[in-house]
């Protein structure tokens, strides 16, 4: 019997002793977020965090190195002030001041201009331009702290500058109150993007968990049945949290990684649970004791459970394929998030099952109220053998060429602005105007064009070298100047002004044609075209682990040949769609005024939000296809015809993937709401593809074509039925 199979005794272990499985997760969940979340022994998850943007081997990361020089490890932190004339005596004697404080800390230098003689026709010495706003009308004061014997500096030194720093920034502006004065550096940056990633999570999880508990209040009518998928949401979200802070002590873990663990931990967990409790409602109310009816659902819906989280699973693994390391991280959090959530809700919601027993199956108290009643009883999670799916599927069915076609054409349509992409580096363009160095990126970017962090800047060993390469580099399309070659570290560096948006053509192009002598481009933009390349290389065998992984597993849930190849063909249309409207939305500009972001500082889509949104947008999608595909695969199997059988599975289905489906992209849509732009931009990518999967795909194009190819849809060769009929997962 199928009820006696693995995931059946699992769940009905967990249902017959509910307090003994509620404990356990308690205790389990209990040391997950004490550790992550409140820090006992230690530091908190958020506290253990790096945030910086992702790099690769490259030209880049090696001409960095030359710059960087072979000393001491050092940390820097600048006071930027502009709308002050560093020939003013007050200036002067404040950071005479403040310079003669520094030079009683340890191991730091302060590099004051202000001190520094001038030539004789009043202006800076070439060395020490660049610490002069590009007008005249500013300046910098950077302190370094240095390391001891090979280690790091010490951070209560790097405290004691930025308190330093900070107090003369506060004369300043209170000496001169029109100008803007601002203290920053890369420990700063990123703390506050650490903080900005805290308020995006609070945000989203506000945003997403009360609407995602309004649309299970309407499928299931009453607050047990709809708290249950929550539960099992929450305890995947914690354990996932639990698992990084682990993690955090093997690797760098970035705080991208905790906004993608939260959405797909909401995502899966509530996917699974809404499939559980509506599949337990069916199965009590067809007879047979609780405990049975608990049984008969893991045997069923379980499986199709754990198909699904095998097939997350595996577009996750093909993360691990990338070079760069936050793939490799972002691969180890969804990979545990995913295995709580398989976990959950094959125990955990098992065992609230068999507490809430009969409550769960009898009509709950919003069915009482007037009007409300009657649009649960329309949306309700058991549906009726005919109803909307239903008939939309026989309506299809009757031009299935005609609608594949026309529905793969829309979608391709949507996709189309795909042809103009352009990617980015969100982290470095895009600072949300509520981070706490927003004032000073700003100021340093637009007032100290030498000084700030460049697009592009070629590297070499001599000064020769750098003025001849610049000579050539002149002539290259979109470089609009070049800078002075300056002495920095074990080399020379040449900015060279670009458009935002060409930077990243414009580091191919001069890469195309590089001398012979030793020579690097480097910058913000030559980091973005290196991570880019890096992460193409690793495509090919991504994609090998995921459309393998994949073909692998519905073949053996299937038994044919025919459904996993249509499902990667509907899944990358889908995914095209979904990335066509992000390059409209974000590196057109269309979606600025509604997300409150400046178009102007957007050139194109971030590169990690590509891949990330392929690996999980594909893994979300193939949810979908199993809830499908099950309830398609159990009516063929009870020999109903096969036009038939995919009417009766999209009717089973269809109540349970919208309903998932609509919370999903309120899931993600919340944490779309968040300042960081590489959230925000995936999280309406995956919004997106969520929303045309649950749609177009599933409710058009994937009944239409398995109509209109019936007779090969479950085609297999001999051999690979024969592997089937001996290996395919089944319960039983």
């Amino acid at each position: 019997m199928a009820q006696h199979g693995a995931l059946s005794r699992l769940a009905s272990a967990s249902a017959r002793h509910p307090f003994i499985t509620l404990v356990a997760w308690l205790i389990a969940l209990g040391v997950a977020g004490a550790l992550a979340l409140g820090g006992v022994g230690g530091q908190t998850l958020f506290e253990r965090l790096k945030s910086a943007a992702p790099t690769a081997a490259g030209q880049a990361a090696d001409g960095s190195d030359v710059l960087a020089g072979t000393g001491e490890a050092t940390e820097s932190l600048t006071l930027v002030a502009h709308g002050i004339d560093p020939t003013d005596a007050p200036a002067i004697a404040a950071t005479a001041a403040l310079a003669q404080r520094v030079a009683d800390l340890p191991n730091t230098a302060l590099v004051d201009p202000l001190a520094a003689p001038r030539l004789p026709d009043g202006s800076p010495i070439p060395q020490l331009a660049p610490l002069f706003a590009d007008d005249g009308n500013g300046f910098l004061l950077t302190g370094t702290v240095s390391g001891t014997d090979g280690g790091d500096p010490d951070p209560a030194t790097i405290d004691d500058l930025l308190a330093e720093l900070t107090t003369a920034a506060d004369e300043l502006r209170a000496q001169y109150p029109d100008a803007t004065v601002e203290v920053g550096g890369s420990t700063l940056l990123v703390d506050s993007i650490v903080h900005m990633s805290e308020q995006d999570l609070q945000r989203g999880e506000t945003v997403a968990l009360p609407i995602a508990l309004v649309v299970m209040l309407l499928v299931f009518g009453g607050f047990i049945a709809a708290g249950i998928p929550l539960v099992g949401a929450i305890a995947a979200i914690v354990g996932g949290l639990g698992a990084l802070f682990g993690f955090t002590y093997l690797t760098d873990i970035d705080t991208t990684v905790i906004n993608v663990v939260t959405a797909v931990g909401l995502g899966l967990s509530i996917d699974y649970g809404l499939l559980m409790v509506s599949r337990f409602r069916e199965e009590y109310r067809s007879g047979g004791e609780k405990i049975a009816a608990i049984g008969r659902t893991a045997s069923r819906a379980g499986r199709t459970i754990l198909y699904s989280g095998l097939t997350f699973a595996v577009a996750s693994l093909g993360l691990l394929a990338f070079e760069p390391r936050l793939m490799r991280v972002v691969a180890l959090g969804a990979l545990s998030v995913t295995l709580f959530a398989i976990v959950s809700a094959l125990t955990l919601v098992p065992a609230l099952l068999a507490l809430s027993g009969e409550r769960l199956v009898r009509p709950g108290a919003l069915t009482r109220i007037p009007g409300l009643g009657r649009v649960i009883a329309r949306f309700g999670d058991v549906a009726p053998e005919e109803g909307v799916f239903s008939r939309l599927t026989r309506r299809v069915q009757r031009h299935p060429a005609l609608v594949t076609l026309a529905t793969a054409a829309v979608l391709i349509i949507v996709g189309s602005p795909l042809l103009t992409l352009r990617v980015a580096n969100s982290s470095a363009d895009a600072l949300p105007a509520s981070s706490s160095q927003f004032d000073f990126v700003e100021t340093l970017g637009d007032n100290f064009s030498e000084a700030a962090s460049p697009r592009i800047a070629l590297v070499t060993t001599t000064e020769a070298d750098a003025v001849e390469w610049s000579r050539s580099v002149a002539d290259v399309p979109g470089v609009e100047s070049l800078g002075t070659p300056r002495e920095i570290g074990d080399g020379w560096r040449t900015v060279v002004h670009v458009d935002p948006a060409d930077g990243v053509r414009v580091v191919t192009d001069i890469r195309a044609d590089q001398p012979a002598f030793d020579s690097w481009v480097t910058g913000t933009d030559a980091r973005t075209v290196d991570l880019t390349d890096s992460l193409l290389r690793g495509v090919p065998l991504a994609a090998l682990i995921v459309c393998l992984g994949t073909v692998v597993l519905l073949f053996l849930m299937t038994g044919s040949l025919i459904v996993p190849l249509k499902a990667l063909i509907a899944s990358a249309l889908s995914l095209g769609a979904s990335i066509g409207v992000l390059v409209w939305g974000f590196e057109q500009g269309n979606f600025a005024g509604l997300m409150g972001f400046d178009a102007s500082k957007v050139h194109g889509v971030d590169v990690l939000v590509l891949v990330l949104t392929f690996a999980f947008g594909f893994g979300l999608a193939m949810d979908y296809e199993m809830f499908i595909l099950s309830r398609i695969k159990e009516a063929l199997d009870a020999g109903t015809p096969a036009r038939e059988a995919i009417a009766k599975g999209l009717q089973r289905s269809g109540r349970i993937i919208t309903s998932a489906g609509l919370i999903i992209v309120v899931v993600f849509a919340g944490f779309a709401t968040g300042d960081l732009m590489v959230i925000k931009q995936l999280g309406v990518a995956l919004a997106v593809a969520v929303l045309l999967d649950m749609t177009l795909v599933r409710m058009l194009l994937v009944p239409a074509f398995m109509t209109w190819q019936e007779r090969i849809m479950w085609w297999a060769p001999r051999w690979m039925k024969r592997l089937h009929a001996r290996f395919g997962l089944r319960e039983g």
